[in-house]
């Protein structure tokens, strides 16, 4: 097993790309209105919403445990509906020296498709990939877009 790792997936909703892309760009305090179970608070600590440079604090349950995750908005492309957040402090700085979630949402004939990146660094060879939390995006992916499909 290495250190460095990369775990991808496609999730086929049927909200539409720029929507979905919305709620995480500028609108990730309203996830938690979609997904209350797994997401409890997402807060702006410093910027703006959906600024390159802002510092976002999200509070979650995940893996039977509340946990926090500090991340920084890295990267945004409006035009290709995709972001990157680097994570700064949290439980995942425990077991990852460098960590990168990349959302892309692409439009297709009826609804879109979200491919998530996680793009990471392990402290030690011991710590498994992340498949589990790559598991955790998917099920948050389908909570936000029934919560977007049921709000029009």
């Amino acid at each position: 097993m290495g250190l460095y790792g990369k775990v991808e997936t496609d999730v086929p909703i049927r909200a539409s790309a720029s929507k979905f892309h919305e709620i995480f760009h500028k609108k990730p305090h309203h996830i938690s209105n979609a997904s209350k179970d797994k997401i409890h608070g997402v807060d702006l600590h410093e910027g703006e919403w959906g600024k390159v440079g802002s510092i976002i604090y999200w509070r979650y349950f995940h893996g039977g445990k509340h946990r926090v995750a500090k991340e920084i908005v890295e990267e945004v492309d409006e035009e290709n509906n995709s972001i990157t957040f680097k994570v700064i402090g949290g439980d995942l700085t425990e077991e990852y020296k460098d960590f990168r979630l990349k959302i892309q949402c692409v439009p297709k004939n009826k609804g879109s498709v979200v491919h998530w990146t996680l793009d990471y660094e392990k402290l030690h060879d011991k710590i498994p990939d992340s498949h589990d939390l790559l598991h955790f995006c998917v099920s948050v992916s389908k909570d936000i877009d029934a919560h977007l499909i049921e709000a029009y």
